[in-house]
């Protein structure tokens, strides 16, 4: 059981609720979800009990389609079923995978009016219009969003705090890290973009003396599975989907990072992928970026949908999912993104890094491309746009990612000229320890967490 930021958020909703809300946790396949709503019913309540609606009995359906106009006999059953004694106010109910019966979903308005237990749904794809074409959405449910482990939480799981405290102390002086310690935490930084934040990948990898190869093993059961699902949705973009899937790492390793339709069918249009999208957003398999034509505050005021980058979810997925099984047997590449050596790619797996670990913050991600009608190219670019949100003083905070040690900061600069009244802060995010140059803060990789 590792330690997950979202438990606190658990903790807060159980504190703050007091049973009338139900919270819903949204996330993709395998990061965990099922696991930390149980061990939070095992240690927070008197009693929990679990329904898995992969695998639930006809006595359980029946009680949701027969006995809740009558809940003494609806508890009575599902008591009964699952050999659990549930005491007012002192149980949690949880509805796993609610996506696969969104009749139950349906019921968390009449259930939480009852006021008799706490409730957690968990799903993925809960947004998905077959999944909600024949309920009524309870507004009686909060949503909170989970993602695999992050930087932080991974170091937790190595036993890394005292470095995490480091990290965010040398970060909130703008001081860098002590030489070693930096290389150090560099090399926590590579592990966690080969083995990624996948909780059954983190444990292989810990449970065998730290073997990419058996985590590697690990991920692709996953990636199968994801096949699995994509499988499964309606035939009308099915194929679509998993084209898309099929070559996030071939839009990676381009300059740009754009997804390319003309790659996938010629004179493709956004809008005839809109569903794909749609059912890769929130499957969050993958993190979409769209493009901020006019950067400001607000910017998904200003955002186009034409124009995206698609990143993996994890980014120990992304590994597996570009190289071939045979192409990791010997090692070589572990390797050489441990030692810097990695001639190609690399680029694409530290800026996937990066926006997972920003999305985790909480995170929509953006990012600004600027065209050159004249010159027919783009002649200004910034990977990411954050903004601080705040209508009275809105501020923006440009980010280029940079995996080597020679860059080039033209483009950033730019920028900064450009729209240098609406700037709070620009960083560059390298390799390197931590710097200024100019107006720009330079942060090795693992400080992104801190943004």
């Amino acid at each position: 059981m590792f330690e997950r930021k979202i438990y606190q958020k658990l903790l807060s909703w159980k504190r703050e609720s007091g049973g009338k809300k139900a919270i819903l946790i949204e996330g993709a396949r395998r990061i965990g979800k099922s696991t930390i709503v149980e061990e939070f019913g095992k240690k927070e309540y008197k009693s929990y009990l679990l329904i898995d609606f992969n695998d639930v009995s006809k006595a359980v359906i029946n009680a949701f389609e027969n006995y809740l106009n009558d809940l003494d006999t609806f508890f009575l059953i599902l008591s009964t079923e699952y050999n659990v004694t549930l005491y007012p106010r002192e149980s949690l109910v949880i509805f796993d995978e609610i996506q696969r019966f969104p009749k139950a979903r349906q019921a968390i308005k009449k259930l939480v009016k009852d006021g008799r237990f706490d409730y957690i749904e968990t799903g993925s794809l809960i947004s998905i219009r077959d999944n909600v074409k024949d309920i009524t959405i309870p507004s009686e449910e909060r949503h909170i969003k989970m993602y695999p482990l992050d930087f932080e939480e991974f170091c937790y799981a190595l036993n890394e705090r005292q470095m995490i405290d480091y990290i965010r102390k040398c970060f909130a002086e703008k001081k860098p890290l002590e030489e070693s310690l930096h290389h150090k935490a560099m090399m926590l930084f590579k592990q966690y973009l080969l083995v990624g934040g996948m909780p059954k990948v983190v444990q292989e990898f810990l449970d065998n003396n730290r073997s990419f190869l058996l985590a590697d093993k690990e991920k692709r059961d996953i990636l199968s599975l994801y096949r699995s699902d994509i499988s499964k949705i309606d035939r009308n973009y099915r194929s679509k989907v998993l084209s898309i899937f099929d070559q996030i790492p071939s839009f990676l390793s381009l300059h740009e990072k754009r997804v390319r339709l003309s790659s996938i069918e010629e004179k493709s249009t956004f809008p005839m992928y809109e569903e794909t999208f749609f059912w890769l957003g929130d499957s969050m398999m993958v993190n979409e970026c769209w493009n901020s034509t006019d950067p400001n505050a607000g910017l998904a005021l200003n955002e186009t949908r034409t124009t995206l980058k698609c990143y993996m979810g994890d980014t120990g997925l992304l590994i597996s999912h570009t190289f071939e099984e045979s192409e990791l047997m010997d090692g070589n590449l572990y390797k050489q993104i441990l030692n810097d050596r990695l001639s190609i790619n690399e680029g694409m797996f530290f800026e996937n890094a990066i926006s997972q670990i920003l999305v985790a913050n909480g995170h929509k991600l953006f990012f600004y491309a600027h065209y050159d009608k004249e010159e027919k190219r783009n002649d200004m670019e910034v990977d990411f746009l954050l903004s601080n949100g705040d209508k009275a003083k809105p501020k923006l905070f440009p980010i280029e990612v940079k995996s080597g040690k020679k860059y080039s900061v033209d483009s950033l600069n730019k920028f900064l000229s450009k729209y240098h009244t609406r700037i709070g802060q620009a960083y560059i995010i390298h390799t390197k320890n931590l710097c200024q140059k100019g107006e720009i803060l330079c942060i090795p990789s693992y400080m992104a967490m801190c943004l």
